[in-house]
């Protein structure tokens, strides 16, 4: 169920990244000389619920009607304490079955079950080796979503500067959502014994240092294009002096337009080499994040290039070299 799900959360924003390149959904349908350039109700709202921030305002004036469903993009932040108190709260479950042999809440246990069904090893002498592997990985994965999400929470309350820009509420309940489901899916993966506070083993495979170092590695450069963006808005003392969008250069963002969306990829990415690069359902969840990032880099990258005529050509959207 929980790979059905993600394969659909992905299939969802293939779907919309296809449609942002066809051409109905973005030719206006008022009279040329109108003054203003308006589209099919619903093309307006498939864009309102892709936009947030800059990129709002790329479908032209918005209806009275969509506005009133607006919140602020700065209550980003409310999505990074959600993960924080309730992936850390699964850390700690998990932490508790692997280290004295608790079991998880049996509501826990019973939710994790209909989500995924439990994790099954029949290889016999293989299997404390195998979950031991697994358990670790768990482990690990859930130690950097709570993290990443620590990370962003200090940087959305701390670093960056947001303007008057502005998300749909159906996004902001969708992006409170996210990382309960994420924490959900990570502990589909703890094997069923663990889950029942039997036989708590661990191993250390090649694949933990590997996603470990990839992990760090891509969280450096993501929290470096926020301070980047950050400083766009501030002199030198760091004090904010304006709120306007401007080109940014440094890191990443010599090769693309938004490399923090590609560090967010290659964070997820790292998460797979940690499960052993063989856990369907995580690569599921990394093919979601490669669309959904994908969709807001495209706009981001639109954006600049209709906005700065001197913007680098050379820099791509999303991927260095390719996308």
């Amino acid at each position: 169920m929980m790979a059905l799900l993600w394969l659909g959360l992905a299939g969802c924003f293939l779907a919309a990244l296809l449609a942002l390149r066809f051409p109905p959904l973005k030719l206006p349908l008022s009279p040329p000389g109108s003054g203003s350039a308006s589209l099919s109700p619903a093309a307006l709202l498939f864009q309102d619920l892709l936009r947030y921030g800059k990129t709002k305002g790329g479908c032209g004036q918005r209806p009275a009607r969509l506005q009133h469903l607006d919140l602020p993009k700065r209550w980003f932040y409310h999505f990074y304490i959600v993960s924080v108190i309730w992936n850390g709260f699964l850390l700690l479950v998990l932490l508790q079955s692997l280290l004295v042999s608790w079991p998880f809440p049996i509501w826990l246990q019973d939710l994790l079950s209909i989500l995924d069904g439990a994790l099954q090893n029949p290889d016999g002498a293989m299997h404390a080796s195998a979950n031991g592997g697994e358990s670790l990985s768990a482990l690990l994965v859930c130690l950097f979503v709570c993290l990443s999400s620590c990370r962003r929470l200090f940087e959305c309350l701390h670093i960056s500067v947001f303007s008057g820009g502005v998300i749909h509420i159906v996004q902001y309940c969708f992006g409170l959502c996210y990382y309960v489901l994420l924490g959900l899916t990570v502990l589909c993966q703890v094997p069923a014994n663990v889950r029942e506070g039997k036989d708590p083993h661990l191993a250390v495979h090649w694949c933990h240092a590997l996603g470990s170092l990839m992990f760090i590695w891509a969280s450096i450069h993501q929290h470096r294009c926020h301070v980047i963006l950050a400083n766009l808005r501030k002199n030198k003392s760091g004090k904010v002096v304006n709120l306007n969008h401007d080109i940014p250069f440094g890191d990443w963002f010599e090769m693309v337009s938004c490399p923090h969306y590609f560090a967010e990829l290659l964070i997820y990415v790292s998460m797979a080499i940690t499960f052993g690069c063989k856990n369907l359902t995580w690569w599921l969840v990394v093919m979601y994040v490669f669309f959904n990032q994908a969709v807001s880099a495209i706009l981001c990258h639109e954006y600049y290039q209709n906005n700065f005529k001197h913007y680098p050509m050379y820099r791509k959207a999303y991927i260095p070299f390719l996308l």
